[in-house]
């Protein structure tokens, strides 16, 4: 069975504007799992008490500010200060992940090149947050519908930075709706990433709906990660068409017996 998080900035907003309020009625659906994206905007310390009082795990939180690494002048510096600040409110909500992007390729360079320098970049991160407790994760995104112009648009290419920094506390996060996307073919991608998979997240497509609203195979897909060897959460990132509690109601099945 695997655990499911439902990202608190799509889901739940029935229950307003609040991320501490979307806990609450995530809880009250029964899910002892949560994701979000960043933590700006958020009540950091009525978003802590929401997660003590419920139970409820934070699994994952994007790093903040999204950096576009390999545009001139390339000065990380804002990077680097934010993740130490990511870590800091990750440690106050118990969250175990902060998951990274690639930001911007630069068109006048290689591709190995910008691929090899994100591999310095990520373990020097990696590095100066040694000891947190918290593990990185790299994104994969697709460029075709959501994400044009990001760099890093392919699994294999994710993994290869993730085996370049070669810690146990840095991995990638494996989001199958963006893979669906750039049309890479799951079976072969869990596979031959199932090493430096740390997390993993899912809609449907097209349309990056609950899953059930598009053509994806549920059944088939769920069974592959099984199969992959991953047993950690999932993050359902997706888009209601629905009424939340409505939207979960077939993934939440699936899961239970896969």
């Amino acid at each position: 069975m695997f655990t499911l998080a439902p990202n608190i900035d799509l889901l739940f907003t029935e229950a307003g504007d609040s991320a501490a309020d979307r806990v609450r009625a995530a809880a009250a659906a029964g899910f002892d799992a949560v994701e979000m994206w960043g933590p700006t905007g958020k009540d950091i310390a009525a978003l802590r008490d929401a997660l003590a009082e419920t139970g409820v795990q934070l699994t994952a939180q994007l790093a903040e500010p999204r950096t576009q690494f390999m545009i001139p002048p390339k000065d990380h510096t804002l990077f680097y200060k934010g993740l130490d600040d990511g870590v800091e409110v990750a440690r106050q909500l118990g969250c175990p992940r902060i998951v990274l992007g690639s930001g911007t390729g630069f068109g006048g360079r290689k591709r190995q090149d910008q691929l090899d320098e994100l591999v310095e970049i990520f373990t020097k991160a990696d590095a100066q947050i040694a000891g947190s407790g918290i593990t990185l994760v790299l994104e994969a995104v697709n460029i075709r519908v959501d994400h044009p112009g990001a760099l890093l648009d392919r699994t294999a290419e994710a993994a290869y930075i993730a085996r370049g920094v070669g810690s146990p506390t840095f991995g990638i996060l494996y989001d199958l709706y963006h893979s669906t996307v750039e049309g890479e073919d799951v079976t072969s991608e869990l596979s031959q990433a199932r090493d430096v998979i740390r997390y993993v997240q899912i809609a449907d497509a097209p349309g990056r709906g609950e899953p059930g609203s598009g053509a994806i195979d549920w059944p088939a897909r769920l069974a592959e990660l099984r199969g992959s060897g991953y047993d950690g959460p999932i993050g359902l990132e997706y888009y209601p068409t629905t009424p939340t509690v409505e939207s979960v109601q077939l993934i939440r099945s699936l899961a239970a017996d896969a």
